[in-house]
């Protein structure tokens, strides 16, 4: 299975990622199928650049994005543009419930 996820490049305390297709199986900063895009954590805003057709493409072909991506994706609307539910803070979900049953 494919999983769009974040690669960490950069140096020590200055993070830098990739975002990239890669095999679920393959190691963090490990192989990977295509680099779609860029994030930088630490300007104010955060620098995020995205082919966006390209996570649509993938999206589309069952890729699962990670949490993080998954949230990057949902603020930028790719989600929306695949077709996918936008991410949800499902802990927040279970606090919720939880509060409600007591």
């Amino acid at each position: 299975m494919l999983r769009i996820r974040l690669s960490r490049m950069g140096r020590r305390n200055r993070p830098f990622y990739r975002i990239v297709v890669a095999p679920s199986q393959a190691p963090r900063d490990g192989r990977f199928v295509e680099i779609i895009g860029h994030y930088d954590p630490l300007p104010d805003p955060a620098k995020v650049e995205v082919k966006e057709e390209r996570a649509i493409y993938w999206l589309k072909q069952g890729a699962q994005p990670s949490e993080a991506v998954a949230k990057l994706f949902t603020r930028l609307g790719i989600m929306e543009k695949a077709g996918l539910p936008p991410f949800v803070y499902t802990k927040h979900l279970a606090r919720a419930r939880g509060a409600e049953q007591e």
